[in-house]
């Protein structure tokens, strides 16, 4: 039981067993992403990329006096849309792990 909530909490058996003998608090555990919201997340991050790699394209363009392949305004909307999604995600992820009680306490 000690062993699981010392891989709850990522904290070594040693800083676990410590804190619980001098009666410290015990961080909760680090939040989880759910499947879903891994996969969409880690998705809006290879667009993200992808966006990242089409302004560098634009950029040189730009400096080697050619036309680009895309538009900076149009890389810089999506690239605000992309890091909006981004936060939605994180905020969802924030706002249900705080919903989850852990009751466990030190004997």
């Amino acid at each position: 039981m000690i062993r699981s909530k010392a891989e709850d909490t990522s904290m070594s058996l040693a800083e676990l067993t410590r804190r619980c003998i001098l009666l410290r608090p015990i961080p909760p555990p680090p939040p989880r992403l759910g499947r879903v919201t891994l996969d969409t997340y880690l998705e809006l991050s290879r667009i993200g990329n992808n966006i990242n790699q089409l302004a560098k394209a634009t950029n040189t363009a730009i400096k080697m006096q050619l036309p680009p392949p895309a538009s900076l305004e149009l890389l810089q909307e999506l690239l605000e849309l992309l890091r909006h999604c981004q936060q939605e995600i994180a905020n969802t992820f924030i706002e249900e792990s705080d919903e989850e009680t852990d009751d466990w306490q030190p004997d």
